[in-house]
């Protein structure tokens, strides 16, 4: 029975681990549905007036609405959208009565369009506050020659434009025929399940693979 021992307590050892990480990544699901579906009422809620001070932990997709003006200062940031030619989406800033500068993401717009006047205008913009986390280590900074963006980095584009660090995704359209793009979850990556069906599939595996060195051991000539 010795020889049977070291075989059998691996194979224990690897199926518990391989199931343990199975069913956290369900416990994770669980946790991220929950998650999306907070996220899904904040967009959902009726606006509230801009605070004061947004903070990206309570209001991050927080549904508000602002009234000012937007300057004509803004920045384009590549875009593309189905069933569209390629094109950019328009940062631009908006200014409150009391002085405050925001950023207003107004939309999508064709390569065509792109060099179309925006004058300023007074407007209501309703939209979501948003913190989106488009960077990474290979994206390259914005072109100097045409003042493009390849990447939204809300406390860059802030400083370039002088505003506050404080992004609106508009959810209805703001004019000069800008296409909004409201925030939705589709971007929010949901794969748990996947994963644990994968740890699941090892787990199985690895107790085939045992029940089959056992059986080997078993049948091995002394």
């Amino acid at each position: 029975m010795r020889r049977y021992l070291f075989p059998v307590v691996l194979g224990v050892a690897g199926v518990a681990v391989l199931m343990s990480l199975g069913f956290w990544q369900l416990d994770r699901m669980e946790e991220k549905r929950a998650y999306l579906d907070e996220i899904e009422t904040r967009i959902a809620n009726a606006p509230i007036p801009l605070p004061a001070v947004p903070e990206e932990g309570p209001h991050k997709f927080q549904a508000v609405t602002a009234e000012g003006r937007f300057t004509g200062e803004y920045l384009e940031v590549l875009a593309g959208r189905t069933g569209a030619s390629p094109g950019v989406m328009v940062i631009e800033v908006f200014a409150l009565p009391d002085g405050r500068r925001i950023m207003v993401q107004r939309g999508f717009v064709q390569e065509e369009a792109r060099g179309l006047p925006r004058a300023s205008t007074e407007a209501v913009v309703e939209g979501n506050l948003h913190w989106p986390d488009d960077t990474s280590s290979s994206t390259p900074p914005p072109d100097q020659k045409t003042g493009l963006w390849f990447a939204r980095d809300v406390p860059a584009m802030a400083a370039k434009l002088g505003t506050e660090p404080t992004l609106v995704v508009a959810s209805a359209p703001t004019g000069d025929g800008i296409a909004p793009m409201p925030v939705d979850t589709s971007g929010i990556p949901d794969n748990h399940l996947g994963y644990a069906v994968q740890w699941f599939l090892l787990a199985a595996t690895w107790a085939g693979m045992t029940v089959f060195l056992l059986w080997r051991i078993r049948t091995r000539k002394v």
